[in-house]
């Protein structure tokens, strides 16, 4: 049969763009909200009278919702259709944030975070799952870098829209905002998506959800609880994650036996899939991990306010805006393998610079250093999923989009709270302040923890000497945790190694050519 992706033209036509503007907007909405809602933790606890530990819920309940529904997303996609599904979970998003934004105590803030997060987590597998569809093989590259630009901007717009946002007006317009776009997209999508085929008659693994969703919500509310508690040996970190992953492998030996399973781990016999998701595995935990930290450091070390951190980050993503749409069209016409280490070597560069950091290292060193990281980032991370796609067929895209997705979730998740674990355990180092302790806890008070608070305004006076040593030991707690993220970034060049460096055979239709060479090769068949 006739290939949708032979017969498409080499460039992405106004079709293809229309239906990309549908799941960038999704992106947008779903990426930007985590970091947006991040700014927002302190001004939860005085809003609601709330200890740390449980504003934080509004973050963690949200990430529980999104891992216990991406892995249906591939099923549901098949059994209603992409566009059905997908307008359903803006539809969710939209009304849990109306309803988050009208929240009158902390439990209903909780709740209603976990309803956006049931339409959120389904909103980036099924946009990757249509876009790949629209765009066929030849052109995946330059459509997914359209998809990353959201991914890559996400954490750099989200604390200066949340800053900006809670100054201005209220904490309620973070989460308001999204009822416009999420109506434009609405309507958006009605319009410019194609209506697609549904196959009812895939049985759903009720066997399989058992196992996976509730393993992942353990396994990730046991790595959401250690900054809070600091120790992997706490009974709640511990229970959660050996209960979760008991689940996980469960359901991994179990899931060779179904036709049809939740999550279909068959698709790893492709080689080309298998690599750049192991790739992509250790890169998010590299990068993601340690990525959050950088504002943390504007924040806490050099005592910005949340607006000002926010635009420091900016040339991060003013870098990745350069290279993602280079990286796209050479992912399109040059294997991966050939292009991605070069990209992660700026990335490694950037990120040595935040190795060293004081407390007065220069503004200019640190912006010129995520401005390389940002170059790095545009030809990494988009390349690699796009290599990770381009070799299914198109009734295994939207598995393996889920498969994508579930572990960019655990990635981020294992990299954040590994590298706040170190960072806490440096910073609980620091020397006590005889007589001084905190009158909420009745704690004793760190150097470093009163340099931070006097940094913001909120701390107690204290001596010049005894703020500069508090200051500098917050400072080397950052650099010895950014040196753990650099060693992971290093480690990230071992599964980059394995990556395509020939041209990968297309299974979605059309001419392909073979890894061994550039002849074609003949296509695959296709059966619906």
């Amino acid at each position: 049969m006739t290939s949708q992706a032979a017969a498409a033209p080499d460039k992405l036509d106004g079709t293809v763009l229309k239906i990309a503007g549908v799941v960038v907007l999704g992106a947008i909405m779903s990426i930007l909200d985590i970091t947006v809602v991040s700014v927002a933790l302190p001004t939860f606890q005085s809003e609601f009278g709330a200890t740390y530990a449980e504003v934080a819920w509004t973050m963690t309940g949200y990430t529980l919702a999104l891992a216990t529904v991406i892995p249906l997303s591939g099923w549901a996609a098949d059994r209603f259709g992409t566009k059905r599904l997908y307008m359903l979970a803006i539809l969710l998003f939209t009304l849990g944030s109306v309803l988050c934004a009208t929240a009158d105590s902390i439990g209903q803030l909780i709740a209603y975070r976990v309803l956006q997060g049931l339409g959120g987590g389904m909103l980036m597998p099924l946009g990757m799952t249509i876009m790949t569809r629209a765009a066929g093989p030849a052109r995946i590259g330059r459509l997914m870098a359209v998809l990353g630009i959201p991914m890559l901007l996400g954490p750099i717009g989200g604390p200066i829209l949340g800053g900006w946002l809670i100054d201005s007006a209220s904490w309620h317009w973070i989460f308001l905002i999204n009822l416009p776009i999420g109506v434009i997209a609405l309507v958006y999508a009605f319009f410019a998506l194609p209506k697609d085929a549904a196959e009812p008659s895939e049985s759903f693994d009720f066997i399989g959800m058992l196992m996976l969703s509730p393993g992942l919500a353990l396994f990730l509310y046991g790595v959401s609880s250690l900054p809070e508690t600091g120790t992997i040996t706490a009974t709640k970190v511990w229970t959660t994650m050996l209960a979760g992953a008991i689940l996980v492998i469960t359901f991994v030996l179990y899931s060779f036996r179904p036709r049809h399973p939740l999550l279909d781990l068959r698709l790893f016999r492709n080689r080309s899939l298998t690599v750049a998701s192991v790739s992509l595995f250790v890169f998010i935990i590299a990068f993601m991990g340690a990525g959050l930290l950088f504002p943390s450091y504007f924040l806490q070390v050099r005592g910005e306010s949340t607006l000002h951190a926010g635009l420091l980050m900016a040339p991060q993503g003013i870098g990745a805006m350069l290279t993602m749409p280079i990286a796209g069209t050479l992912a399109d016409k040059i294997p991966v393998g050939r292009t991605v280490p070069f990209a992660m070597a700026l990335i490694a560069a950037g990120f040595f610079t935040f190795t060293q950091v004081g407390t007065d290292t220069s503004y200019l060193l640190l912006c010129g250093s995520l401005f390389v990281m940002g170059l790095g980032m545009g030809g990494t991370m988009m390349p690699i999923m796009t290599s990770a796609l381009r070799t299914l067929t198109p009734q295994d895209t939207a598995r393996g989009s889920t498969l994508v997705n579930i572990l960019q979730q655990i990635g981020s998740s294992v990299g954040a709270a590994t590298m706040s674990v170190i960072l806490t355990s440096q910073l609980n180092g620091s020397p006590v302040i005889p007589g001084l302790t905190d009158p909420q806890t009745g704690e004793p008070v760190t150097e470093a923890g009163a340099a931070i608070a006097n940094n913001h305004g909120a701390g107690i006076p204290l001596p010049p000497e005894v703020f500069a040593r508090g200051l500098a030991f917050v400072a080397d707690s950052f650099a010895t945790t950014f040196w753990v993220g650099f060693v992971l970034v290093l480690l990230t060049f071992i599964p980059i190694a394995f990556l395509p460096r020939k041209r990968e055979v297309s299974r979605q239709g059309g001419a392909a050519t073979e890894l061994g060479g550039d002849k074609p090769a003949p296509a695959a068949t296709m059966v619906h």
